[in-house]
């Protein structure tokens, strides 16, 4: 089956965010996410499962371990297992991204408080 936003599982997290599954096998999870500006995940780490975070419209700042990236449109960055981590939408637009993860972050996520 062809997958897109249209006919994926959707759900709403954080303030207003939007997370699309196109795809959650016990492996291999992808999901297409959209942030409103001035929106944040809350800090968390993942025992087992690696990300892979590709902007596709926007630009993110991701806090790694106390280090901050900046990402634009068309760039990546991994995240390893167990390392602190959250995305934020520091700028004036929403922000669209690709979240792939290896093994899939069910059960795996560990907010830190």
């Amino acid at each position: 089956m062809i997958q897109s936003k249209n006919n994926s599982e959707h759900y709403i997290w954080g303030n207003g965010c939007d997370s699309w599954i196109l795809k959650d096998s016990q492996n291999l999870s992808i999901k297409q996410e959209k942030m409103p500006s001035g929106t944040t995940e809350k800090l968390h780490f993942h025992d087992h499962a690696e990300q892979f975070f590709y902007i596709l419209k926007g630009e993110a700042v991701l806090y790694i371990n106390d280090e901050k990236f900046s990402l634009k449109a068309g760039e990546s960055i991994t995240i390893l297992p167990k390392s602190k981590h959250y995305i934020s939408n520091e700028s004036m637009e929403d922000l669209e991204f690709l979240v792939i993860s290896n093994p899939s972050t069910n059960n795996d996520r560990k907010d830190i408080i």
